[in-house]
C-alpha cells in the first residue's frame, strides 16, 4: 500500500514538473518565434515600402525630367491616402525638393540614397529616379511601423496561450493543430483575395482605358468626318465661294482637333487655362457649323442670346470643348432625335452668388437622368452609357473648366422629359482684345536660299514640313533622329538653322539635341516644335524658340524670319 502511494505521489509530483518543463520549453520556443517573427515582419515591411518607393520613383521620372513640379506633386500627394505614410518627397538631380508632404517631422532639405533605416517607430526608404539609365533625382518615403503597445499586446496574447496550453498538454496538441489549420486556411484565403483584388483593379483600369480611347476616337472621328467630307466636296465643286466655305470648315475641324488634344493634355496634366475676353454670341455662332456636323441629322440646335449679354473671360478652346461635350451628351440622351436649345443670359448678383454671372444653359429633350445619379455626373470615368459609348470624361472636363474659370456648373433633369446643364461664368468688365489680321506666309527674300536641317522621325510630317519650307523659299535636309542630325552637322557645316521635333526615338530627344548643338555651334539658330505641354514648358524654361504643333505655314514663316539673321 505504501509503495502504491509513493508511486502515485511520485506520479503527481512528476506531472507538474513535466508540465512546467513543457511550459518553459514552449515559452522559450514562443520567444524565439516572436524574435523570428519580428525580424520577418521588419524585412517584409522594408520590402513593401521599397516597392512603394520604386513605384513612386518610376511615376515621377517624367515630371522630374521635364521639370514639371505640378505633375510630381500630384503623384507624391496621392500617397496621402495611405495613413501609414508619414512623409514623402521627390528631389531633382541637384537635390532640389520638387514635391513633397509631411504629417509630422519636416522633410530633409536634401536627399541621399541609402539603405533602409528604422528611426523610432518609422521606416525611412530612399530610391533613385532613373531616366534612360541615368539618375535624375531621388525619392524619400517615411512610413510608420507597428506600434510598441500593439506589438506587446500581440506577443502577450501568444504567451498567455502558450502558458495555458502548458497546463493542459493534451488540449495543446488539438488546439495547435486547429490553429495551424486555421492559419493555413487564412493564408490561402488572403492569397486568393489579393489575387482577386489585383484582377479587379486591372479590369477596372482596362475598362477605363477602353472607355477613354473609345470616346477620344469617337470625337476625333467626328472631326475627321468633317475634314474628309469637305475635301471630297472641294474636288467636286468649282464655285470659289463654296470652296472657301469648305476650306473654312476643314480648317475649323483641324483647329477643334488641336483643341481636343490640348484639352486631353490639360485633363491629364492639369495645365493652366489661357483666358481671353469673349463675346459669347459671336463665339457660339462660330460653333454652329461644328455642332451641326458633330450631332445627328435628327437633332436640331437652337442658339438664343439675351440682348446686351455681358462678356466673360475664359479659355476659348476649353469653353468650346465644354459646350461640345455637353451637346454630345445631350445628343446621346435623344436616341430618336430631338432639340437642343443653347440659351445665354445675364444673372445679376444676388444672395447666392458673389458677383454678376453669365449663364450658358444647354437643354435637351432626352431621356433625363435619375436624381440619385446627378451628384455623380461630374466624377471622372462615371458614365450612364453602355461600354464603348462614353469615356466618363466629358462632364468632368466641364466641371474642371467651370471651377478653374471661377464659375460653376449645375444640372437639372426630369426623367423622360430632358436635362439642362448650365455653365455659370463670371462677368468680365474688360474690353475684347482686337485680334491682328492673319498675315500671308512670307517667302524668304535673302540673297541665297537658306539651308535648314529638319530633324523629324515621322515620314509624313517630315514630307509636309519640307514642302512648306520649299514653298517659303528654303532648302531642307532631313535627319530622322537626333544622333543622325549631329552626324549630318559634323559632315556638313553649311546649315543656317536646325528645326527639330522634341519627342523622337533613341536616347537623345530634341531638347538634348538643342543643348548639344548649342555647345558645338553656339551661332547656329535652333527652333524646337512639340505638341506636348510639359515638353513645351521645359523648352520655354531654357529660353529656346518653340513652335507648338499643329502650326500653320504663316506661323512657321514668322518663326523662321525671327530666328534667322538678316542678310
Amino acid at each position: 500500500m505504501n509503495d502504491l502511494m509513493r508511486r502515485i505521489g511520485g506520479s503527481i509530483f512528476v506531472t507538474p514538473v513535466i508540465a512546467v518543463g513543457i511550459a518553459v520549453a514552449l515559452l522559450i520556443a514562443s520567444f524565439s518565434l516572436a524574435v523570428q517573427n519580428e525580424r520577418l515582419n521588419r524585412a517584409e515591411k522594408v520590402r513593401q515600402v521599397t516597392v512603394q518607393a520604386n513605384i513612386l520613383a518610376g511615376s515621377v521620372a517624367a515630371p522630374l525630367f521635364f521639370d514639371d513640379d505640378a505633375a510630381a506633386k500630384e503623384y507624391v500627394s496621392a500617397l496621402r491616402a495611405n495613413p501609414d505614410v508619414e512623409a514623402a518627397g521627390a528631389y531633382g538631380a541637384a537635390g532640389r525638393l520638387a514635391a513633397g508632404f509631411s504629417r509630422t517631422a519636416p522633410l530633409p532639405p536634401a536627399n541621399a540614397v541609402g539603405a533602409p533605416l528604422f528611426v523610432g517607430g518609422d521606416l525611412i526608404v530612399t530610391a533613385p529616379v532613373m531616366q534612360d539609365g541615368k539618375t535624375i533625382g531621388s525619392v524619400y518615403l517615411r512610413t510608420a511601423t507597428e506600434t510598441f503597445p500593439r506589438r506587446a499586446l500581440r506577443y502577450l496574447g501568444i504567451a498567455l496561450i502558450m502558458t495555458m496550453a502548458s497546463l493542459l498538454v493534451a488540449v495543446l496538441g488539438a488546439s495547435f493543430a486547429s490553429v495551424s489549420r486555421a492559419h493555413r486556411a487564412l493564408q490561402l484565403e488572403t492569397a486568393g483575395r489579393e489575387k482577386a483584388e489585383e484582377a479587379l483593379r486591372q479590369s477596372q483600369k482596362m475598362e477605363a482605358m477602353g472607355q477613354l480611347t473609345g470616346g477620344v476616337a469617337h470625337d476625333f472621328n467626328n472631326l475627321l468626318m468633317v475634314a474628309s467630307s469637305g475635301l471630297d466636296l472641294m474636288q467636286r465643286t468649282t464655285d470659289p465661294a463654296r470652296r472657301e466655305r469648305l476650306q473654312a470648315g476643314i480648317r475649323q475641324a483641324i483647329e477643334r482637333g488641336a483643341s481636343l488634344t490640348q484639352q486631353l493634355l490639360a485633363f491629364s496634366r492639369r495645365s493652366p487655362l489661357n483666358p481671353e475676353v469673349l463675346d459669347l454670341p459671336s463665339r457660339m455662332e462660330g460653333m454652329h457649323a461644328l455642332l451641326d456636323r458633330s450631332l445627328r441629322e435628327d437633332v436640331f440646335v437652337d442658339i438664343k442670346a439675351e440682348p446686351g449679354l455681358w462678356r466673360v473671360e475664359v479659355d476659348p478652346s476649353q469653353f468650346e470643348v465644354a459646350v461640345l461635350n455637353i451637346s454630345l451628351n445631350a445628343r446621346d440622351a435623344m436616341p430618336k432625335g430631338g432639340a437642343i436649345v443653347i440659351r445665354m443670359e445675364n444673372l445679376p448678383v444676388d444672395a447666392g452668388r458673389s458677383g454678376d454671372m453669365v449663364r450658358v444653359s444647354i437643354t435637351d429633350t432626352g431621356v433625363g437622368v435619375p436624381a440619385e445619379m446627378i451628384p455623380r455626373l461630374f466624377e471622372p470615368f462615371f458614365t450612364t452609357k453602355d461600354v464603348g459609348q462614353g469615356t466618363g470624361l466629358g462632364l468632368s472636363q466641364v466641371y474642371g473648366f467651370a471651377r478653374a474659370s471661377g464659375g460653376e456648373v449645375t444640372v437639372d433633369s426630369v426623367v423622360g422629359k430632358g436635362t439642362t446643364v448650365s455653365l455659370l461664368l463670371p462677368r468680365s468688365l474688360k474690353s475684347i482684345a482686337v485680334e491682328p489680321a492673319p498675315r500671308a506666309a512670307v517667302v524668304d527674300n535673302a540673297s541665297r536660299r537658306r539651308r535648314l536641317l529638319v530633324v523629324e522621325d515621322d515620314d509624313a510630317v517630315a514630307d509636309l514640313v519640307t514642302e512648306m519650307l520649299d514653298e517659303l523659299g528654303y532648302d531642307a535636309v532631313r535627319a530622322p533622329t537626333a544622333s543622325g542630325a549631329l552626324d549630318t552637322l559634323g559632315a556638313d557645316s553649311r546649315f543656317d538653322l536646325v528645326f527639330s521635333d522634341m519627342v523622337m526615338p533613341g536616347e537623345m530627344g530634341g531638347l538634348d539635341l538643342a543643348r548639344e548643338i548649342g555647345r558645338r555651334r553656339p551661332d547656329l539658330p535652333i527652333i524646337l516644335t512639340t505638341g506636348y505641354s510639359a515638353a513645351a514648358a521645359a523648352v520655354q524654361a531654357e529660353g529656346l524658340r518653340l513652335l507648338v504643333k499643329p502650326y500653320r505655314i504663316d506661323a512657321l514663316a514668322e518663326e523662321l524670319q525671327a530666328a534667322l539673321p538678316r542678310e
